[in-house]
């Protein structure tokens, strides 16, 4: 793979992750400019149900439901994902006093890089395959030499088509997280 093209992914990633950081920042400077701070509170309830139809992409991954195509279940995951992140950062605010809602935020920002990197790396490894695979094919080599000789290679796509493993557990951190919060909210709020 050229290296232009890794630098233009990785581009993209920082530019994405950038944004999502820099849309929360500027919501809550407006929201507190216009006095209207209160709705930063309400914004984690919309970023928790945008978060939480994102799931749909894996119940329909793993055949729960049948509706939608896998590609536009995962572009519809990662809109959500993003969308939901920065509606939960803008809610997260500033505020230092509190610990339970910044680890929350923490480890979501941990669960949106891990779900860019994973994306980003398995497209890359993949693509690289390619590539080796048609210029093999293209010197003359039969069916089963390429195979032979990208064997490695493919079983390292593989290994990286597990990068799951590290973006799966995060997000029950997060969640777990997110569960305490919420029910630290319901429990402590001034029902009065």
């Amino acid at each position: 793979m050229h290296k232009s093209i890794i630098v233009k992914r990785l581009l993209l990633l920082a530019i994405s992750y950038f944004l999502l950081v820099s849309l929360a920042i500027v919501l809550d400077y407006l929201l507190h400019l216009l006095d209207f701070a209160r709705v930063g509170r309400y914004l984690g309830i919309i970023g928790t149900v945008l978060m939480t139809g994102s799931f749909t992409y894996s119940l329909r991954k793993r055949k729960v439901i049948r509706v939608g195509s896998p590609k536009a279940m995962l572009q519809l995951h990662e809109i959500l994902a993003w969308a939901g992140a920065a509606m939960i950062l803008v809610h997260s605010g500033i505020h230092f006093n509190v610990l339970l809602p910044w680890l929350a935020a923490g480890t979501m920002m941990v669960v949106v890089a891990s779900g860019h990197v994973g994306k980003f790396l398995l497209r890359q490894a993949r693509e690289e395959l390619r590539q080796k695979e048609k210029a093999l094919a293209a010197q003359g080599l039969d069916r089963r030499d390429i195979e032979r000789r990208l064997f490695w290679d493919s079983i390292a796509v593989n290994l990286m088509a597990r990068w799951r493993a590290i973006h799966i557990p995060f997000v029950v951190i997060f969640i777990t997280l997110a569960v305490f919060h919420i029910v630290s909210i319901l429990m402590f709020w001034n029902w009065k």
